[in-house]
């Protein structure tokens, strides 16, 4: 037997991102000399930084070797993942990287 959760009943029927950008628009419409800046899916202004392009290309080339192939990541994240996420945006707060969740988005989280 299997039970339905109860919390999908408390879902909204309207995707979050069209939701925003009903209310942007309306906003934009009531406010013409107001300045919007947007940071929803595909908003972007700017190029990507070289500091991460340089990140990427480097493990890029990295996974094209078979030393460097890692392939799917474990389900919590990368352990050089995580301590470095805690020593450099959590250090001085007492989060472990035991406490890190790396996830790929909140989608396939609530799945």
């Amino acid at each position: 037997m299997f039970y339905i959760n109860e919390n999908f009943l408390n879902l909204q029927d309207s995707y979050l991102f069209s939701t925003i950008a009903k209310k942007v628009s309306e906003f934009q419409q009531k406010n013409p000399d107001k300045k919007v800046i947007k940071l929803g899916i595909g908003d972007v202004t700017r190029p990507i930084v070289p500091a991460v392009c340089d990140a990427m290309k480097k493990a890029v080339d990295e996974i094209g070797t078979a030393e460097g192939f890692k392939g799917y990541g474990p389900e919590q994240g990368y352990d050089f993942l995580k301590n470095a996420i805690a020593e450099n945006d959590y250090k001085g707060l007492g989060i472990e990287p035991d406490e890190i969740f790396v996830s790929d988005g909140a989608k396939c989280d609530c799945r």
